[in-house]
């Protein structure tokens, strides 16, 4: 076997000084989601954030831009995480309507949560504009909700193809992402949260109904 041969196959150990821009990097982003979520975006100075991170702030420009880079980066990471979690929560349900309870209820303990509340809904489309909003929210969670999509549209046995699929999935994500924003900006996000869940199960068992009854997808309604 060749050295080169043997150098690909062994992992490469990254360097003291790559593992230390690692843990500056991550330092500064949990900083600046901390901030973000406590102060909000206009509020938050990048002399906090380094001084928070204990780093200086040419550190900080090493790996960002600026404060809108950051806040980018703090984004993705709550939407990367959250989109783990509600994938995580449709582990070990092989009945679709439960996938879709389970991944339901998983959203709705997210969008109350403080970060994504403050970063994602309310200040998000603000600070990356409507475009990159949308962009980073549907490569983090769209994948999610078109697999809890198409597990309800398998149920019905209704042989639909992938253009018909992701036109039921770009319906629902809107639909959730409303949803998610009228829990997070509600005086009352606990209310909010059960009346959107009694929303989505009424229309998750209408769903069902049309399932069992064998109904198809352009139906025309009996007179």
């Amino acid at each position: 076997m060749s050295k080169a041969t043997v150098s690909k196959l062994v992992p490469r150990v990254p360097t003291r000084r790559q593992q230390y821009s690692a843990t500056t990097r991550r330092a500064l982003i949990e900083m600046g989601e901390e901030l973000f979520t406590e102060h909000g975006y206009a509020a938050t100075s990048l002399d906090s954030i380094v001084a928070g991170a204990q780093v200086t702030k040419g550190a900080l420009y090493h790996h960002f831009s600026g404060k809108q880079a950051l806040f980018e980066a703090a984004f993705e990471r709550i939407e990367s995480d959250a989109a783990r979690d509600i994938t995580d929560s449709l582990q070990g349900h092989d009945d679709p309507w439960e996938k879709a309870l389970a991944g339901l209820d998983r959203f709705l303990e997210v969008v109350r949560q403080p970060a994504y509340r403050r970063i994602v809904i309310l200040e998000g489309p603000a600070v990356l504009g409507y475009a990159r909003f949308r962009e980073q929210s549907e490569r983090s969670t769209f994948a999610t909700v078109m697999d809890i999509v198409g597990s309800v549209l398998e149920a019905g046995d209704w042989d639909l193809d992938e253009e018909m699929v992701e036109t039921f999935t770009r319906i629902f994500f809107g639909a959730m992402s409303s949803a998610g924003e009228s829990v997070s900006t509600s005086d009352d996000p606990e209310a909010a949260a059960q009346r959107v869940e009694t929303a989505i199960r009424f229309i998750l068992a209408g769903f069902r109904a049309l399932a069992e009854q064998g109904a198809q997808v352009g139906e025309a309604s009996p007179d």
